[in-house]
């Protein structure tokens, strides 16, 4: 990440990992990354089960589904995340001051999402625009985590450890948005599992308030010159780039590239899973247990193995075996429409994608952190992590269309079964481009030290 990274970096005994993880901020940053998570699926792919509850069309899903591409488009705002403090709740601290400003605005969307309802005044166009509020304002709450996860880190290797412990608590609010969400919606309905899970954001707000102010990122950003000014503006909104571009040179574009086409595979149908189980005639209850129990269990081990294998192979080989196990995972659920209802099968299918979405997730984060620069940090995690997600984003929205199309043709089961095998297929160019990062970057940017 930062020469101060790189001077510092060595290798800890177990005992040393044992007493950091009862570190205060291991634990704030597992609440913060748990409170990231949470509402990421509420206005994806939950959502679409809800709306594919109320008969809403697989086209309409697809589309409502672009409301994810705020978590793709927030670079545009974090330089006034990264350089302006809020009034009131900034007392708490530039970067505290913007998560609990995001943790309740995500809140206040996810309940009016439970009030209006699909069949609710306005329809689809208010959950659209209260889902698109919710998404902006999570997107929001990403900046000033990520940028906290990373000024709170004293050195590289408790950066690991911090994005370890933000991905295992990203991944349990994964699972409590995916699977436990159903099993509360099958007993008192999506509407008021929809209120609970705003209520939830206040783990995220808990955190917030015992999280300290890190000095690390503060140090720089103290001799930057004001946004409102013009000199200030260009640094701002124009210099993490330049800065990127400086430390990187050309190997930027393909870092870039890479990261860009990392997640497709599982982004591009990412809408359909939860109306597949519908079609598929799965039960709330049956989708709840297995995604809670074989999910959850394939989730954290995915995570734990991603971090260790990070540490001792290296991030390139971690990244080139995610990419792969990627696509297989995707393409594995094309076995659901030749067993549908076969619980066991879509418990090993489940099992086996949350162990491989786990292992590359941790590789993806770990990755993207160390290209970020001090002073820049909120604004170039955020390009980052944008650039991850903005082909995936924009491509998902016509995933329903294409199933549905090839329904046409081939019938509902085989185009489902069609979809997931292309979409495995969209793990090979990502595999190719860390396989030539991996020969062209220097040792020290992805290699175990």
């Amino acid at each position: 990440m930062t020469a101060e990274f790189t001077a510092t970096r060595r290798k800890r005994s177990a005992a040393e990992v044992l007493r950091e993880l009862r570190q205060p901020k291991v634990a704030v940053t597992l609440a913060l990354g748990f409170s990231s998570g949470l509402p990421f699926l509420l206005t994806a792919n939950t959502l679409g089960y809800w709306l594919r509850d109320e008969g809403t069309s697989l086209k309409a899903i697809g589309f409502i589904s672009w409301v994810g591409l705020a978590y793709t488009l927030k670079w545009l705002w974090s330089p006034v995340v990264d350089r302006v403090d809020l009034p009131l709740l900034g007392r708490l601290g530039r970067r505290r001051g913007w998560m609990a400003f995001a943790q309740i605005l995500v809140a206040a969307g996810l309940v009016g999402i439970a009030i209006v309802g699909p069949a609710g005044p306005g329809g689809l166009t208010a959950i659209g625009a209260l889902a698109l509020l919710t998404a902006f304002a999570s997107a929001t709450q990403d900046i000033a985590v990520d940028a906290w996860r990373i000024e709170a880190a004293a050195d590289s290797d408790e950066q690991g450890l911090l994005s370890s412990a933000a991905a295992l608590g990203y991944r349990a609010a994964i699972i409590a948005a995916d699977a436990l969400i159903l099993a509360v919606a099958a007993r008192i309905g999506w509407p008021g599992a929809y209120v609970a899970y705003g209520l939830a954001m206040g783990i995220g707000l808990t955190a917030t308030w015992f999280a300290f102010e890190p000095t690390r990122g503060a140090v720089g950003r103290s001799a930057q010159a004001s946004l409102w000014n013009a000199r200030g503006f260009f640094d701002a909104v124009i210099g993490p780039f330049v800065d990127f571009f400086r430390q990187h040179r050309s190997l930027g574009l393909l870092m870039l590239a890479a990261i860009a086409v990392y997640r497709l595979p599982d982004f591009v149908m990412g809408p359909m899973y939860t109306p597949y189980y519908v079609d598929l005639g799965l039960t709330k209850d049956a989708v709840a247990a297995v995604r809670g129990s074989i999910g959850l269990v394939g989730a954290l081990t995915g995570v734990a193995v991603g971090g260790l294998s990070a540490v001792r192979l290296g991030l390139f080989p971690t990244l080139i075996a995610g990419a792969v196990l990627q696509g297989l995972g995707t393409a594995s659920f094309a076995l659901l429409a030749l067993h549908p209802g076969d619980v066991a099968v879509f418990g090993a299918v489940m099992g086996g994608d949350n162990f491989v979405q786990g292992y590359a997730g941790v590789a993806l984060i770990a990755y993207m952190s160390s290209l970020t620069n001090l002073g820049y940090t909120a604004t170039q995690y955020a390009l980052l992590s944008s650039a991850y997600a903005l082909l995936g984003k924009f491509l998902k929205g016509f995933s329903g269309a294409v199933v549905e199309s090839l329904s046409v043709k081939l019938g509902a089961m085989p185009a489902y079964e069609t979809a997931f095998v292309a979409a495995g297929l969209i793990a090979i160019p990502a595999a190719l481009l860390f396989l030539i990062l991996a020969r062209l970057s220097p040792k020290a940017a992805g290699q175990p030290a």
